[in-house]
């Protein structure tokens, strides 16, 4: 082949491949990417296919009261681009204005106005008439429609009564691109009530569209999400099945009749373990305190039943989004942090850890050893000092086990763990629960620290488990760190006997057509006494915590009630408060002893000391919990928010009642202070305070000067 007809054969080629290219192009933007438009201006009748969102659904205590349910909204949405394609069809149709020119001298028609204009001129101007106008967000408007052009619906208005509802479904028929529905809206009915557990939601996101509902669907509405608590760890079950609803509409955009409508479905109904009544007496128990948490659970099924932190907040306020001031108020002070639920964050235990402890010496055969308490225990030149010896230059001699637990010595606790070695402490404590999370159906949950673990070792790989730190873990000092649940867990594995049962929060998860999905059964993680303590000795750690309540020289006397005998350990941790040396004071415990029904844990923040602060709060639980055990019905009420401080506190007083001086009373050497573990606590072994908890909420965008159309009419009687 001669080489120039060759070179006119590769010239001819190209060109027909790039033209096939070029055609190939224009057919996709034609038939694919401007299909709707392009179909929007084919003369006759077409339909309009909606996405609708499921119904969410509700969420009720363990006997079924509502605590997150779902009210009817009526909304009033706006297709923008509907509404646009009805006003150039409108304008082409007028012969007198396709003969009005411009000021420049173009033609009407070519000039193209702005979408705001056109939904005042094409929309508002009836509903005006019609007394129906809102003010609007104009250049929320004007984002939302080049963004999202006519796939998402602009929401115009949800502030309808029934009656301009009635008005809108009269006349939205005559107005193209104008959709009316009823939806439902998220409440939360008694306010702040449980706000950590139950959550909240957050509105859904516009770039959360799936690539496939741009080819299904011409108007899409998503879900809401559930971004905290149980909204969010259920929002699965929670969220109702989609439905469609596709309409016909004439050529001018209006509404002929429905086609065709598969309505959306409602979700499960989640209840949980939680009890309305007594977690509002646990949540105004705890407002005398400033920052605190507290955990109350059924010690032989590992149901909570009540569980609290404070300050927290009221997750309407994020209904249908939060504004910027109320945003501001929640955030402007770290230190109070109102999101954080405070009862799965974790903080620096103290003597409480001494129970942990004191379960994994008796896995070790070790339960019976008695230790001498000289006042402190030195390591190298630092000494761990026992409270006793730090108030009174003082000590507390030969101690048996329950004895070391009655008195919160801390020698003893070094001498026994360092006896058994920090492998076996960390066995111990693992089975218990310390420095894992436990699996509650919560988000954010804090695991905790327990130095020694593979965790810590991974994250302080040149660190060894020293003399030094294995005391340190044995009284809750140091690296360790450990929530609330976590502790009242484990106290309630004390309690029972040695079964060791994983929190839950849900009781049982039920689907509309009544089908369980989450059903109500414990979780029994272990059994101490089958995994080696011989009950006997797990009996002398219960007594222990006994006589701390029951007996002289205990440090929980403030705990003990006149009629129920309980059982408990305080405890007092040293800690860094905002840059400042603070404490963390807490009370675990259970009751009746002889046949344990609950395990109540509290903490309280910047509190001098457990006995003096949380041993008060604690009594006062077991009072409103034995008193409906008796039959009184315990109150409940729509719960406001409580903003909470960080002020010390020194003591907490109880109320004034029959029972005052049974409160007030107090060993006189329960004096536990946190100070115990004297000069080896420095700055580089206290544990800061848990970063708080802030989820990205959706801030409302409010109306604009430019969107104010019409003051809103207010009827005369209702003024």
């Amino acid at each position: 082949m001669e080489p120039g007809y060759r070179i006119r054969l590769y010239l001819l080629t190209v060109l027909v491949l790039v033209g096939f290219g070029t055609l190939l192009t224009r057919l996709h933007e034609f038939q694919i990417e401007r299909r709707n438009e392009f179909l929007s201006q084919v003369p006759g009748n077409r339909t309009v296919t909606v996405r609708e969102p499921g119904t969410r659904g509700v969420i009720t205590d363990r006997n079924g009261v509502t605590l997150a349910r779902n009210l009817r909204k009526y909304e009033v949405t706006l297709n923008l681009e509907e509404i646009r394609q009805a006003y150039r069809l409108q304008r082409d149709a007028d012969p007198e204005i396709r003969r009005i020119t411009t000021h420049d001298g173009l033609p009407r028609e070519q000039e193209e106005k702005d979408i705001v204009a056109i939904v005042k001129e094409q929309t508002i101007r009836p509903l005006k008439e019609l007394g129906l106008a809102r003010n609007f967000n104009a250049k929320a408007m004007r984002t939302h429609y080049l963004t999202h052009g006519d796939l998402i619906p602009f929401s115009y208005t949800t502030e309808l009564t029934y009656d301009e509802f009635a008005r809108f479904a009269e006349h939205n028929l005559q107005l193209p691109g104008v959709y009316l529905t009823m939806r439902p809206e998220r409440d939360y009915p008694f306010g702040s009530l449980a706000s950590h557990v139950i959550g909240h939601i957050k509105q859904w996101e516009k770039g959360d569209i799936p690539e496939s509902a741009e080819r299904k669907y011409n108007h899409y509405i998503g879900d809401e999400k559930g971004i905290a608590g149980i909204e969010a760890s259920m929002d699965q079950y929670l969220r109702g099945p989609e439905g469609t609803k596709t309409f016909v509409k004439n050529e001018k955009g209006r509404t002929i009749r429905i086609w065709d409508q598969t309505p959306p479905g409602t979700g499960a109904r989640v209840q949980l373990t939680i009890d309305a009544r007594r977690q509002y007496l646990l949540e105004n128990i705890l407002r005398r305190a400033g920052r605190a948490a507290g955990v109350i659970m059924d010690v032989n099924t590992g149901e909570v039943l009540a569980m609290a932190s404070v300050p927290d907040y009221d997750p309407n306020a994020f209904i249908p989004s939060i504004t910027p001031e109320r945003w501001k108020e929640y955030i402007s002070n770290k230190r109070l942090s109102p999101f954080t639920n405070r009862a799965i964050a974790s903080f620096t235990p103290g003597s409480t850890m001494k129970i942990p402890t004191a379960i994994s010496g008796a896995l070790q055969g070790m339960a019976r050893k008695s230790f001498s308490c000289d006042g402190y225990v030195a390591y190298g030149n630092h000494k761990v000092g026992c409270w006793l010896w730090n108030m009174h230059h003082s000590s507390h001699g030969g101690l048996t086990l329950s004895q070391a637990i009655q008195r919160s010595c801390n020698p003893y606790f070094n001498k026994l763990a360092n006896t058994i070695g920090w492998r076996a402490m960390v066995e111990g404590c693992t089975k218990v629960g310390i420095g894992m999370k436990t699996g509650i159906e919560l988000p954010q949950e804090d695991p905790g620290i327990l130095p020694g673990s593979r965790a810590w070792r991974a994250a302080n790989p040149n660190a060894s488990m020293t003399p030094a730190l294995t005391a340190f873990l044995s009284i809750g000092q140091g690296d360790t760190l450990a929530t609330p649940l976590q502790l009242c867990a484990m106290t309630a594995c004390v309690a029972n006997g040695g079964k060791y049962y994983q929190p839950r929060i849900v009781r049982r998860v039920i689907s509309e057509e009544g089908e369980s999905l989450v059903k109500n059964q414990p979780i029994l993680k272990i059994d101490l006494v089958e995994a080696g303590i011989k009950a006997e000795d797990f009996e002398l750690i219960r007594k222990g915590m006994w006589m701390a309540v029951n007996e002289a020289g205990g440090t929980a006397g403030k705990v003990r009630q006149p009629d129920i005998e309980v059982a408990a350990k305080t405890g007092t941790a040293q800690t860094v408060d905002a840059g400042q040396k603070s404490n963390n004071s807490w009370v675990i415990s259970f009751a009746p002893y002889d046949q344990p029904r609950y395990a109540v844990c509290v903490l309280v923040q910047n509190g001098a000391s457990g006995g003096a602060v949380c041993g008060p709060l604690v009594s006062l639980i077991y009072r409103g919990l034995f008193a409906e055990d008796e039959g009184l019905k315990l109150p409940l009420k729509r719960q406001t928010e409580f903003a909470g401080n960080t002020d010390r506190i020194e003591a907490i007083e109880p109320p004034e009642d029959p029972l005052a001086a049974i409160h007030a009373e107090a060993a006189p050497d329960a004096g536990e202070t946190g100070d115990e573990a004297g000069d080896l606590t420095t700055s580089s072994t206290i544990r800061e305070t848990p970063e708080p908890y802030t989820p990205t909420p959706t801030l409302s965008s409010g109306i604009d000067a430019e969107g104010t159309v019409v003051p809103r009419a207010v009827p005369v009687e209702n003024r």
